[in-house]
């Protein structure tokens, strides 16, 4: 069971060997003050919180929370690790893309991604609406092209008859794949390959800069 604030200001106090009453001249107030601090049934504040910290020789964040950090707020937790950092290129690149030794890190600018990928991997600035409101304009994708693709798969792929790579979902029945666009308002709904059509990689991460 966690230990309360009473518990610690008692407990200190027994460490350095002061009674209720010579504390309670230390901080300035009756040693039922420190019964009461002491029993939990109040708090110490503000000044008699420094004083009382001062005279137990110990910090107020620790007899507030029992460490010398203080409580993260309940709205705050710890952002996931980064796994790796990967090259920003260009949609034109995307449709030649082999391998991330094809750009120098010195010219490429890197973000970090939480989930495992490849060394293989780079980053999509999205353009157009096309795959709203899953993706929207300027969002950043990470593309692995060693990752498994599936059906329901976002990918990256390259028609051969363009010069830049396309995002959109993967669709596979009856052994036909298909693109498709998330937005139900684009106008060409289905892109059917047929053989003129490379899939580059899958999305494994997304993300938004503001």
């Amino acid at each position: 069971m966690k230990e309360s604030k009473g518990e610690r200001i008692k407990g200190r106090r027994g460490e350095i060997g002061l009674t209720q009453e010579q504390l309670a001249d230390a901080v300035g107030v009756t040693y039922q003050a420190v019964q009461q601090w002491e029993s939990g049934k109040s708090n110490p504040k503000g000044k008699r919180l420094e004083a009382l910290a001062a005279a137990l020789s110990c910090s107020k964040v620790w007899i507030e929370f029992g460490s010398d950090e203080a409580e993260k707020p309940s709205n705050v937790v710890e952002g996931p690790s980064i796994k790796g950092r990967y090259p920003l290129i260009s949609w034109v690149a995307a449709g030649a893309w082999c391998d991330i030794s094809e750009i120098h890190p010195a010219e490429a600018v890197l973000y970090p991604c939480p989930v495992s990928c490849s060394d293989r991997t780079f980053v999509l600035r999205v353009q157009g609406i096309s795959m709203e409101p899953l993706f929207r304009d300027g969002d950043l994708i990470f593309i692995d092209p060693a990752a498994d693709v599936r059906h329901g798969s976002y990918v990256v792929a390259r028609l051969d008859d363009h010069n830049e790579a396309t995002f959109k979902k993967l669709i596979i029945e009856g052994g036909q794949k298909y693109l498709k666009p998330v937005n139900p308002n684009w106008p060409e709904q289905i892109i059917p390959i047929n053989g003129n059509c490379t899939i580059v990689g899958p999305v494994v991460f997304s993300g938004r800069v503001f």
